[in-house]
């Protein structure tokens, strides 16, 4: 038996109908004429639904494109997460440039007073560290690598993932990865608050453990006047029916200012302000 793509069946009958149309008649034509308009229709019926991720994408590559507004910006950073057995939480005031990508962090609670510097191709890419206070203070500003064991310890993520931009770079590529599959619940919250901030909020859930999810519930928070992703929350699938999601990440900016115009010196170890040449 011979085989036809339906395209070409679906064309084959097109032609064969109208040819009849032509010879017998127009009853035979308006026959040919509902059919195609059938065919149409059902057509129409089969073209996919928008997967529930579609419009939740569409809001965070928003959000990314208003950032592209910002070179640099100053903000508290607040996170809260687990890091292998260990759960972290620390608040810290940061600076930020994009170009070249740079960070300068000093930290409130806990370690309070501890310092962190890195500027993406200086120093091999390792960033530098100094404590305030305790023993490791007398030891001085060190470089650490970005998987050192002493960075990782306290850090799910690596310091170049630091800031608004990458982090709703990283749930654009989860929910990119996600929409390929179902059963995922997706809503949206327009009056959220985060403190006093006035927040727009999307939460999607996946109610079925999968290897292809790493997260039951993600959450992400929209400042309403900028847009500016300000906080990103994923939590893990509950260990028992009835249990709370626990946890697993959470990051948060506050009291953002953007476009400071932050110089060389604003990243420089020499900075006076700074204790790294100490």
């Amino acid at each position: 038996m011979r085989y036809f793509p339906s395209s070409q069946l679906a064309e084959s009958s097109r032609e064969s109908i109208l040819l009849r149309a032509v010879s017998t008649g127009f009853p035979c034509l308006m026959v040919a004429c509902c059919w195609l308009m059938e065919t149409a229709a059902f057509a129409q019926q089969q073209q996919p639904a928008e997967h529930p991720l579609a419009p939740a994408i569409r809001m965070a590559r928003d959000s990314l494109q208003r950032l592209d507004a910002v070179k640099d910006y100053d903000a508290t950073f607040t996170k809260r997460e687990w890091v292998g057995q260990q759960f972290v939480a620390q608040r810290m005031y940061m600076k930020l440039r994009e170009q070249p990508f740079s960070v300068y962090l000093k930290f409130g609670e806990p370690n309070e007073g501890r310092e962190i510097l890195f500027v993406q191709g200086k120093n091999q890419n390792q960033l530098l560290a100094r404590e305030a206070s305790g023993l490791a203070s007398l030891i001085g500003t060190v470089s650490l690598s970005m998987n050192d064991p002493k960075v990782t310890a306290e850090n799910r993520h690596p310091i170049s993932d630091m800031g608004m931009r990458r982090m709703i770079e990283l749930l654009i590529e989860q929910w990119e990865r996600e929409s390929r599959y179902g059963e995922i619940d997706v809503k949206y919250y327009p009056n959220a608050r985060i403190g006093e901030m006035a927040c727009e909020a999307i939460e999607a859930t996946h109610p079925v453990p999968r290897k292809e999810f790493p997260y039951h519930v993600s959450r992400v928070y929209f400042e309403k006047e900028t847009r500016y992703p300000i906080r990103v929350e994923n939590f893990g699938f509950p260990r028992r029916p009835n249990e709370p999601p626990p946890l697993i990440e959470e990051y948060t900016f506050s009291n953002i200012h953007v476009n400071r115009g932050f110089t060389e010196a604003d990243f420089d170890r020499r900075n006076q302000n700074y204790s790294f040449g100490r």
